[in-house]
């Protein structure tokens, strides 16, 4: 679906939902925007401002979080990257870890500036390489009321330490060879989001317990989508800077209520560091699942922590007068 800029529509699927677009940089990011029945008694609901992991989209069961907060009464805006799904940007899927932190602050900005909801009560919520984002945002803004992680990146290196010397040296290459064509003007050269044995790709197979491309088809599945419905790859050279990004290091700057929802059998972010960093949140609740990585977004793991994070809310951020 094409949207012009500044435009906004009903989703006729989700009725309860709107279309939108908001400014960040020189483009706009596309946004859904889920809005409870309210009563004037109530007041404008808090905001849940939302973003999806490495190289994803909304479509990708963000919606079923989004629905459950809004039938608990708070209002959603779940946007998509510049780069990435309905939002503009070119290249397509260029992963940037600075321009996404700039369109985390722009949705940030824009959910404070909607006359529905209550601007003075902006809650971040990040999944996977998004818990990342929204720590590091959550630690500038100390006008956020309380951030909720799951399965959150929070350490590069140690990310990468969980891959083989071969998969890193070809992936390092890649994204070598994809600095040098960017600098010449040329186009980017891609490599998978999510990889198969053999491939080159930023989650490889063979690097993870269990299979990651067929965890990353289950979650297409459970979003109602085909594999070929999604673009399995990036430009190489984000490669360079995932190592040297460590979110869990400004953990010690956020003043608001965190949750993390942390999976212990997860090697894409991994466990172990993200438990070592939360236990710097000066006001922070750590709730574990003995779950991978992708297990947290449907079927029964999903009803748990959707359970616990509506639980966290409501003792942190009350609807309501």
């Amino acid at each position: 679906m094409t949207i012009k800029k500044g435009s906004e529509m009903t989703d006729a699927a989700v009725p309860e939902r709107r279309e939108l677009l908001f400014p960040s940089g020189t483009d706009h990011c596309h946004a859904w925007l889920y809005l409870p029945a309210t009563t004037a008694k109530a007041g404008p609901p808090p905001v849940v401002v939302m973003a999806h992991g490495l190289g994803a989209v909304k479509t990708l069961r963000l919606g079923a979080f989004a629905e459950r907060f809004r039938a608990a009464g708070y209002a959603c805006l779940v946007f998509d990257y510049r780069h990435f799904g309905d939002s503009e940007g070119q290249p397509r899927e260029l992963l940037s870890i600075r321009r996404q932190r700039e369109d985390w602050r722009a949705a940030v900005a824009f959910a404070r500036s909607l006359p529905e909801i209550d601007g003075s009560r902006v809650v971040l919520w990040g999944t996977s390489f998004a818990g990342g984002h929204a720590i590091t945002t959550a630690a500038e803004d100390h006008g956020v009321i309380a951030a909720i992680v799951q399965c959150p990146f929070t350490d590069g290196l140690a990310s990468v330490r969980q891959r083989s010397v071969r998969s890193t040296a070809r992936l390092v290459a890649a994204a070598a060879r994809d600095t040098v064509a960017h600098a010449l003007g040329r186009p980017p050269v891609r490599v998978k989001v999510a990889a198969r044995p053999g491939e080159v790709g930023l989650m490889v197979a063979s690097d993870h317990a269990g299979d990651v491309v067929g965890e990353v088809i289950g979650l297409l599945t459970a979003s109602g989508l085909a594999e070929q419905d999604y673009r399995n790859d990036v430009p190489a050279r984000v490669a360079f800077t995932i190592p040297f990004d460590v979110p869990g290091r400004r953990i010690r700057d956020i003043r608001c209520p965190i949750l993390f929802c942390v999976c212990d059998g997860d090697t894409v972010a991994p466990a172990g560091a993200t438990l070592r960093h939360a236990a710097k949140a000066a006001h922070g609740e750590i709730l574990r699942y003995p779950v991978k990585h992708f297990d947290i977004y449907d079927g029964e793991q999903f009803e748990r922590v959707i359970t616990d994070q509506l639980a966290f809310l409501h003792t942190n951020v009350p609807v309501g007068p």
